[in-house]
């Protein structure tokens, strides 16, 4: 692929805004452009770290498989965001899986790129490092909700908080969230079963807060957020 046209994906991440021209070159000159179909894995638990992965198109999950046999779903990363940041510990391998969602496209950027990048531009650092706080805090509310929140407010409360990250408005006050999840992953990342997702999911329909069709139920319509909430 062309210079150029990695520079454009570069471009796209306001992530990389801070970087001076010469950097978003060298990162696009070193990074390598990643076509993975649904359900692919980006990395296995027990990888060695090796590149971090900046999402051009689609959606990928982070998760790990616990020791009882069940998946725990980490963290769901969108387009224009980035996944596989947190390198700056003493660990060699990968912590957890990554898996397409949707079909992506990835800038695969080495590591040892990476870690230039943070240490040579002091504002892109305390970017990146804001990421992985916010992501370790986000899996410690997800443990005290599991302790405090009864599983509907958790259903709840995942689909608010997609609306506010990935939601579009329609009208005066609709929001269309397209979260691309089955009922078992939600289950997975709210800590629920699938037969609670559904639901749950079932009830917020009759009660009129949501809409969505049997056809396409990955793609929900709030009717009324602030009911919801």
């Amino acid at each position: 692929m062309e210079l150029s046209t990695k520079i454009q994906m570069v471009e796209q991440f306001k992530l990389l805004s801070s970087l001076s021209t010469f950097h978003k070159e060298d990162l696009a000159r070193n990074a390598r452009v990643i076509d993975l179909k649904k359900s692919a894995l980006v990395y296995e638990a027990g990888s060695p770290i090796q590149n971090v992965y900046f999402i051009v198109k689609g959606s990928v999950k982070m998760g790990a498989h616990t020791s009882a046999g069940k998946t725990l779903i980490k963290n769901i990363v969108y387009q224009n965001e980035i996944f596989g940041e947190n390198v700056f510990t003493s660990a060699e391998t990968r912590q957890e899986f990554v898996e397409v969602m949707s079909n992506v496209k990835l800038l695969e950027i080495p590591l040892g790129v990476f870690k230039r990048l943070v240490i040579n531009n002091h504002h892109f650092g305390q970017l990146v490092m804001q990421i992985v706080i916010g992501r370790l805090s986000n899996l410690e509310n997800r443990m005290q909700n599991f302790v405090f929140k009864k599983a509907k407010k958790r259903i709840v409360d995942f689909i608010t908080r997609t609306a506010d990250l990935r939601g579009v408005k329609i009208g005066f006050d609709e929001i269309l969230v397209n979260h691309g999840m089955s009922h078992k992953e939600i289950a997975y990342l709210t800590d629920t079963s699938r037969q609670t997702v559904a639901r749950v999911l079932g009830e917020l329909k009759k009660d009129n807060l949501i809409h969505f069709s049997a056809r396409k139920p990955s793609k929900i319509l709030i009717r009324n957020l602030a009911g919801l909430a």
